[in-house]
């Protein structure tokens, strides 16, 4: 059974403050389906103590909501207040913003309550003395961290301890500088830090201190690493032999190739097991000499899978190593051999384990000996070299994990591979040689130059390999050439002249000093050439100049250089300045560090290097004084190790030069999103996985490549790189956003979703929207609020939190129907929602009339009336009185519904007809009118074929027939204000001739229906004329079996505006309006007709009942108990 009321009765009941009223009890499952349908967006069954109270949207008011999206008022802000952040530690919610009350409690920008309670409690009475922007629940410590705008008791940044009840600045006494305000506090992904980001500046001295604490910013942190061996570039390794035996049988993890450089985290196709209970060989074979200076291990913490226990044995030598490693519990150096151990912290992505020296080998065997639950296994192995290296053979030159490019060479004349056997078998030395001919200038003659991918600043011996000339039998016709070695910018040249006549093979140093990293503005190069003077007679009248490879040696980590144009690892310039993101490791203990002054260099990590590219990309100091200030707004930590930081900001120079408000910091230095960025300020990000999403005052992407179609909220795919667009975006900026039951909730100052199709007006959609990530469409937030939201987040695992400027809730939102169902004696009845929203295409109100459902049962919503009392005596015919106009039933607004069960699935499906339209998820255009609605799913799809321009008033399933009445057409058809569908075979059924209008008055369906008396007919009621070629005013029934209209009895005159049923079986027909009786010319606007006799009757005169009749209703079948309403 589906019961629709009209817009006026729930109107009045839904924005009415009435005093409090017992709920009465109804048993809605003994109704059947139960649906309210009508005008209307949000509904309270009754009125309680909070929500009876008036919004005024100068104060901020802060709402709970429940896992199934309904709203309550939890307390409202002083005039003029606003809350702006929310979390929760150990069931107590902290409120944060910018007021001088709460509810009824003085409390100064901070504010917490107790939900088992109901109660509000301010913090102390020395908490921050301004605005508080962000709020952070340290669940680790138990306090409660908040950033904002304020001097006290920390300069924009300070700590509550709900044991002691007291506020402290932060460890690091507070940041200042730039706007001097704090407006996002998080952690990173393992929880170990803690980011700050806003607008202000901190400031390292460039003193060329070696940073003992931090690790190379290329490279993902691990506490297994230390700067040193995290600045160790990997040696390649896609071409060599890799042997991991035996492996398991299960296919997710017997590749041992995916371990050499994950594509992801630990897990299926990321990993390796060994086979069950063994111990298992990782054989690494390069078939040439490399310098190796230690291993790269990351333990697998897969279920009953993980290596305890190692070996290293370096090949040829056959030797097992002994490795050095750092503690990552006490920091110490510890050395081991065989067995080694391996971490079973899953906390540590990777530990590093170095050899006394560097070993020049060809592959080296890992045994993994020991191992937790069934079998071992690695997620990471790695050959770490002795510092940077280049090969003159350009295959060997591939690209080294965490390294944004490999290592490069150019060559100007001609150069040709050499080969030369070794003394291991099956190993060969490869390099390039170019002849020149004897008393060739240098300056015309052959050139080669390396240019090696350096991943830290550091002192290094950069080293040529020159293999020796009796393997190569060209002793003869060797050399001498002169070698420079460009360190970094601002660092002198270094220039050698060496001899390549050495019989067996050497290691030169051309150079030791300090070396500056790989950016896109510059690398070390080392070019080789004809010596001024060559030495040697030559051979056949040339010279033979041979190149191998370089090596680089780091020696210690950081450099006293300047560096202004890349990452810093180390100190770059007399001050390295940072703009709007600063990293505090947990672990930091300094007694003396206070980041509103400069911080020393002990306590500078690798993502402060974040700040400091900002400072630069934006500028520097002038950058920052724009009139329109930079901020960092938000910013959220991929697993991977990438870090999105977004907010107002542009970049001019820098790795990232050119983006514009959201910016990716990965690989140790900032990198730009596909397409730049963003073309309006980021104030929100949101990580679901690889799905970053974006809230903010833009439109697009920075370059335009969406279309329009970004606006207020955006999705950036990081695995492919590409944007995408939720539906065609809001109508205005989106201030927060939050992730809830697999939805994403944008909070902010916009009204509508707009719609994909031009023209079209889009859903109204105040203050709050929600996106089905999975259906990939906006759907119904659960509430209905009107105002602009500054604030959604998350309160548990299941409810969050919205604030804002509110002019008007409800706990349920509903876009023109909801679902009943019994709950229990204190909460109500459940009541469910469409979960599809339904559009309002820009287009006049129609009026609306009080529907009936197809049912025999009824529900009386009038006093009891008698009829012998009401109905006494009838009146000559006059002049009829026109139908009052309707009240006004904006678009979305649901006046019709019925059920259909279908019988091949068995599912219930819901049919809704109105003033409405929607848009089915991946169609571009709109569907009006009447709609199918899937409850399970939650999802909406229209009829097949033609589709109906007007508004749907009465809807009748009669077997796979559905009837459906209003004021309509069908393009292409002579339908008007009837049609009918086939809900089996999803056609339309054109065959019945159409209704006619009458008296210059349009066509309006507004009953169809049917009796259970008389079988095969449906009851047909509004206004017009006739039925084809029938004259049947007002009233027709159509024969389904004969396919014919015709004539109830003699007819009636007038307009119909409503039909009930009573008497045995239905067999009384009662139908109000504006009526006179066609056999009489007696105006009675309240009729029966009885199916049994076929004549017409009058119920009532026109002296007790003097205007028209629109609503008209049997009391349960009872013939002598009839209710009206009218005029």
């Amino acid at each position: 059974m589906l019961t629709t009321s009209s817009s006026r009765v729930l109107l009045f009941s839904l924005f009415s403050n009435v005093a409090l009223a017992a709920l009465p009890l109804i048993d809605f499952d003994r109704m059947g389906t139960v649906g309210l349908a009508g005008a209307f967006t949000g509904l309270d069954l009754f009125q309680n103590t909070s929500s009876s109270l008036p919004f005024d949207p100068a104060t901020s008011t802060i709402f709970s909501r429940n896992v199934d999206g309904t709203l309550i008022r939890l307390a409202s802000t002083n005039i003029g207040g606003r809350i702006l952040a929310s979390c929760t530690l150990k069931d107590i919610l902290y409120v944060t913003g910018s007021f001088s009350s709460i509810g009824t409690v003085s409390a100064s920008n901070v504010a917490s309550f107790t939900p088992s309670a109901g109660s509000w409690a301010s913090l102390g009475s020395n908490g921050p003395d301004g605005e508080v922007h962000s709020v952070f629940c340290d669940t680790k410590d138990n306090k409660v961290w908040v950033g904002g705008t304020f001097s006290s008791p920390g300069s924009n940044v300070a700590v509550w301890d709900p044991k002691t009840g007291a506020w402290s600045h932060p460890p690091f006494v507070g940041l200042s500088g730039a706007q001097s305000k704090v407006l996002s506090i998080t952690t990173n992904t393992s929880d170990s830090s803690i980011f700050f980001a806003g607008s202000f500046i901190t400031t390292f001295p460039g003193d060329g201190t070696v940073l003992n604490s931090t690790n190379n910013p290329n490279v993902p942190f691990s506490r297994g690493a230390t700067p040193f061996s995290s600045s160790l570039v990997p040696i390649p390794l896609e071409n060599a032999q890799i042997d991991g035996s035996p492996s398991t049988s299960d296919p997710r993890f017997n590749n041992i190739q995916n371990i050499l450089c994950p594509s992801d985290v630990d897990g299926a196709g990321n990993s390796w097991f060994a086979a069950d209970l063994s111990t298992a060989l990782v054989t690494v074979r390069t078939f040439s000499f490399i310098s190796v200076n230690g291993v790269r291990l990351g333990n697998t913490f897969q279920s009953n899978h993980g290596t305890s226990g190692f070996s290293v044995t370096t090949i040829p030598d056959n030797t097992v190593q002994t490795i050095h490693y750092r503690d990552p519990v006490t920091g110490q150096t510890l050395s081991c051999s065989d067995p080694c151990p391996l971490s079973t912290d899953s906390s540590l992505l990777y530990q590093d384990f170095l050899f006394d020296s560097t070993q020049t080998i060809t592959g080296v065997q890992i045994k993994l000996s020991e191992f937790t639950g069934t079998a071992a296994g690695l997620h990471i192995l790695q050959l770490l070299s002795s510092g940077a290296f280049a090969s003159s053979v350009d295959s060997n030159n591939d690209m080294s994990c965490f390294a944004p490019n490999p290592s490069n060479t150019t060559r100007t004349g001609d150069w040709i591979v050499k080969l030369a056997n070794t003394n291991i078998a099956g190993t060969i030395q490869t390099v390039l040689v170019s002849d020149v001919d004897i008393g060739t200038p240098a300056a015309n003659g052959p050139t080669f130059t390396w240019m090696p991918y350096v991943s830290a600043s550091g002192n290094y011996d950069v080293n040529l390999l020159v293999p020796g000339c009796i393997n190569f039998q060209d002793c003869s016709s060797r050399t001498s050439v002169q070698v420079t070695v460009f360190p970094g910018e601002g660092l002198q040249p270094s220039v050698a002249t060496i001899s390549q006549q050495n019989e067996d093979d050497a290691t030169i140093l051309l150079y030791s000093g300090p070396i500056l990293p790989s950016s896109p503005d510059f690398v070390t190069t080392v070019t080789m050439m004809l010596a001024d003077n060559p030495v040697g007679l030559g051979q056949d009248g040339k010279y033979e100049i041979v190149a191998d490879r370089i090596q680089l040696v780091l020696k210690s980590v950081g450099t006293s250089a300047s560096n202004d144009s890349g990452s810093t690892s180390g100190s770059a310039q007399e001050t390295n300045s940072g703009f709007g993101f600063f990293e505090w490791p947990r672990s930091f203990t300094f007694a003396d560090a206070d980041a509103t002054k400069n911080l020393p260099n002990s306590t500078l990590t690798a993502l402060d290097v974040v700040g400091i590219d900002m400072f630069k990309g934006a500028g520097g100091s002038n950058g920052l004084s724009f009139a329109n200030p930079s901020a960092i707004t938000t910013v959220v930590h991929h697993p991977s190790g990438s870090i999105y930081l977004g907010g107002n900001f542009t970049l001019s120079s820098g790795p990232a030069s050119g983006s514009a408000n959201l910016v990716a910091f990965k690989g140790g230095a900032l990198s730009s999103l596909s397409n730049d960025g963003l073309n309006g300020p980021v104030t929100c990000l949101l990580l679901n996985g690889d799905q970053l999403f974006v809230g903010g005052g833009f439109s697009d992407t920075l370059s335009g490549s969406m279309g329009g179609k970004l606006k207020g909220i955006a999705l950036y795919n990081i695995e492919s790189g590409s944007w995408s667009s939720l539906g065609a975006g809001l109508n205005g900026p989106v201030n927060a956003l939050s992730l809830a039951n697999g939805q994403v909730l944008a909070a902010g100052n916009f009204t509508q979703v707009l719609a994909m199709s031009a023209g079209s007006g889009g859903v109204p959609t105040t203050g709050l929207a929600a996106w089905d990530i999975k259906k990939g469409t906006w759907v119904n937030s659960g509430g209905f609020v009107v105002g602009s939201l500054t604030h959604v987040g998350n309160e548990t695992s299941s409810t969050q939190l919205i604030a804002g400027n509110v002019v008007a809730a409800r706990k349920i939102g509903a876009d023109g129907m909801v679902m009943l169902k019994n709950g229990d004696s204190k909460t109500g009845p459940v009541i469910t929602p469409l979960g599809a929203q339904l559009d309002a295409l820009p287009k006049s109100s129609p009026p609306v009339v009080v529907r009936r459902r197809s049912s025999i049962t009824s529900s009386a919503w009038m006093s009891h009336l008698l009829r012998s009392k009401l109905f006494s005596r009838q009146a000559p015919m006059t002049q009829l009185s026109p139908l009052p106009a309707s009240v006004p039933a904006p678009a979305p607004a649901v006046l019709a519904g019925a059920f259909w069960t279908n019988s091949s699935s068995s599912a219930e499906v819901t049919i809704i007809g109105g003033n409405f339209s929607f848009l089915v998820p991946g169609s571009s255009t709109p569907t009006e009118a009447i709609a199918l609605y899937d409850p399970i799913t939650a999802t909406i799809q229209g009829l097949q074929g033609s589709r109906l321009n007007g508004t749907v008033r009465s809807l009748l399933v009669d077997g796979t027939l559905l009837y459906i009445g209003g004021e309509f057409t069908i393009p292409g058809t002579d339908t008007n204000g009837l049609a009918i569908f086939d809900l089996s075979t999803q056609t339309w059924d054109t065959s019945v001739p159409a209704l006619r209008g009458s008296s210059g008055l349009p066509v309006l369906v507004r009953s169809v229906s049917k009796s259970s008396s008389k079988e095969n007919t449906i009851i047909v009621a509004g206004t017009f004329s006739g039925a084809g070629a029938l004259r049947c005013q007002a009233i027709c029934a159509y024969d389904t079996s004969s396919r014919q209209w015709n004539v109830l009895g003699s007819g009636i005159q007038g307009q119909v505006a409503s039909i009930a049923y009573g008497g045995e079986n239905q067999d009384i027909l009662v139908a109000s309006g504006s009526i006179a009786l066609s056999s009489s010319n007696t105006i009675s606007n309240v009729v029966q007709f009885s199916f049994s006799n076929n004549t017409w009757a009058a119920l009532g005169t026109v002296e007790e009942l003097p205007g028209p009749v629109s609503a008209i209703e049997v009391n349960n079948g009872n013939i002598s108990s009839v209710f009206a309403a009218g005029r």
